[in-house]
């Protein structure tokens, strides 16, 4: 279904990051101002002082519930295509590297690096949960290849971040952005982060965007011999913090 939605578009379609909770913000802020003005019209005529102070109070607090969810929505359709761009810029792709991105969703990261490549290719692996990504499905991360135009350097496969499948010293890049924050568990997150490593040749590079907790992942990293490890400054995207992380092993 949402391999057909994304053809019938006519353009990719990269999903929208924490679908549940974006519908929560607009749900709220359309509950809160609907009762604001209930209370009004209901109060105006006998308290109109206090009904317009009570209605005031309350639309600001469904603005407030408005503006996250627009600019979630504008994060996961505006702003992580920025992010992708500047992360890929940052590992300065020859065009030959076998790349691997964990935690790939509907391609967004997967297809910008094949676009960059000459005769590499990427491997792009997820779980496919929908809570985390709306229409997370191989189905439609292989739509929106084919839609850009890199099938032939990309394949999409069923992965779990934290049991990479593949041999040590495999991969010259390995790329993730969302992803890993989706753990809950602390040593999990660890655990994935040193299978990125580990799948990595030795020089290989290693690019990483998340929200919350990249610290920890730079100190998993050092822990794990990586160098040059450098973390950017703090960005707001999803009204939340979060960083870009790159590091060479």
């Amino acid at each position: 279904m949402a391999a057909v939605a994304a053809t019938a578009s006519g353009s990719p379609d990269y999903g929208l990051d924490a679908p549940r909770i974006v519908h929560s913000m607009f749900s709220r802020a359309a509950w809160i101002i609907a009762i604001a003005l209930v209370l009004y019209f209901v109060n105006r005529s006998e308290y109109p002082g206090p009904a317009a102070r009570m209605c005031g109070v309350l639309a600001l607090i469904g603005l407030f519930f408005l503006a996250i969810g627009v600019d979630m929505v504008w994060s996961s359709r505006v702003a992580k295509l920025r992010l992708r761009d500047q992360l890929l810029d940052s590992l300065a792709l020859r065009g030959d590297e076998r790349i691997l991105d964990v935690g790939c969703g509907r391609g967004l990261l997967a297809i910008g690096a094949a676009k960059r490549l000459k005769n590499g290719k990427v491997i792009g692996i997820d779980v496919w949960n929908p809570l985390d990504l709306s229409g997370n499905t191989p189905d439609a991360a292989k739509a929106n290849v084919k839609m850009e135009g890199v099938a032939d350097k990309v394949r999409i496969e069923n992965g779990d971040a934290q049991k990479l499948v593949y041999p040590d010293n495999h991969y010259d890049v390995v790329v993730s952005s969302l992803v890993l924050h989706n753990i809950p568990e602390q040593d999990a997150r660890a655990q994935a982060v040193r299978e990125m490593v580990r799948v990595l040749k030795p020089g290989g590079k290693l690019a990483i965007f998340d929200l919350f907790r990249t610290g920890e992942y730079a100190e998993v990293l050092r822990a794990s011999g990586a160098k040059d490890v450098e973390l950017s400054k703090t960005s707001f995207f999803w009204c939340v913090p979060g960083r870009s992380l790159t590091a060479r092993k």
